[in-house]
């Protein structure tokens, strides 16, 4: 393995980042296909999908846990060694985090939720819009790295970072609507269904936190070239 992932290495100081989110992203379209009609789908075709969810979480973690167990101790990286694995770790708690929400919607009939299914989802996609843009400036580390850290694509990315800000705030806005038109019905509904869509909204809208603070990692970094 450490040859393999020197020979990453050797491609590009941050191939190895890219790969990791490669599984991570997949990880993302899986959570996506779950909630697709989510309150039409049956208990043993949800509960099929979040087992898929979770091994795709689990190669996620492989792919973390080689890359830091291999990585070379004098290999040159244009960042420190410190935010790589900082990047590395934010990017993986995305594919955990999607893990959880997989996890949450098995542990009650979603049809239980009725229409709340469709906020649910109006939420998500909105998240998901800050994964997007944070997925594709890891697509862009190996154009930034060519123009060291400068010009056209640096401030490529600065773009896409701000409107991932941006989008974080749109959710959070989002968020604090539904849970308010939600509480205002509250006391007449199921204490399962209480619990698991005021969950569902909070771990959903962490998407785009998490989105945002990988994303601001990356502007950090630029800041500081």
């Amino acid at each position: 393995m450490l040859t393999t992932i020197a020979r990453i290495f050797g491609k590009s100081p941050f191939h190895p980042l890219q790969s990791h989110m490669k599984k991570v992203s997949s990880c993302m379209k899986k959570l996506t296909e779950i909630f697709t009609n989510l309150k039409g789908r049956s208990p043993d075709e949800l509960e099929r999908l979040v087992k898929e969810l979770s091994k795709l979480e689990h190669e996620a973690d492989l792919t973390k846990n080689d890359i830091r167990n291999h990585l070379p101790k004098s290999l040159f990286l244009p960042i420190d060694r410190s935010q790589f694995l900082d990047i590395l770790s934010i990017q993986d708690n995305i594919a955990d985090k999607a893990e959880d929400i997989g996890h949450l919607l098995i542990l009650y009939p979603v049809n239980e939720l009725g229409d709340l299914c469709d906020h649910l989802d109006q939420l998500f996609k909105k998240n998901m819009e800050a994964f997007w843009d944070t997925r594709s400036i890891i697509k862009e580390l190996h154009e930034l790295l060519e123009s060291s850290f400068g010009g056209i694509e640096a401030e490529k990315v600065k773009t896409i970072v701000e409107k991932t800000s941006k989008i974080e705030y749109q959710a959070d806005k989002m968020k604090h609507e539904l849970m308010k038109e939600f509480f205002i019905t509250a006391e007449n509904v199921k204490t399962p269904v209480f619990y698991l869509y005021t969950r569902l909204v909070e771990e959903i809208n962490q998407i785009s936190h998490i989105s945002e603070k990988l994303a601001n990692r990356i502007r950090m970094i630029l800041e500081l070239k």
